[in-house]
């Protein structure tokens, strides 16, 4: 979608609307937010419209890099624990490995 053929209200609806369906815990659709918009925010001439799109970029930005932190976190800690858990842990696992421990 081209941002330049939008009117600044369009644009503040369509940015407002990628970040209410990203409360929805879809993370990747912030990301998607804040890199669309982040010229309009960031890098147009001010208009009325741009202090509220910035808003939502910095907040989309900001959930995105929360979760890509939390699953970091996740995936690390499962990975070290997850024969320490034992059933659990393979409970937990979509294929369990073979093998020793």
């Amino acid at each position: 979608m081209d941002l330049t053929r939008l009117p600044n209200d369009k644009k503040l609806q369509l940015c407002r609307w990628y970040f209410k369906v990203g409360c929805l815990l879809l993370p990747f659709v912030w990301a998607v937010n804040a890199v669309w918009f982040f010229k309009e925010a960031f890098m147009k001439p001010p208009y009325d419209e741009q202090k509220q799109i910035k808003k939502y970029v910095v907040m989309s930005a900001t959930g995105a890099a929360v979760w890509v932190a939390a699953l970091a976190v996740w995936v690390t800690v499962f990975q070290l624990q997850r024969v320490a858990w034992g059933p659990t842990g393979d409970s937990l696992s979509f294929i369990v490995p073979l093998g020793r421990a």
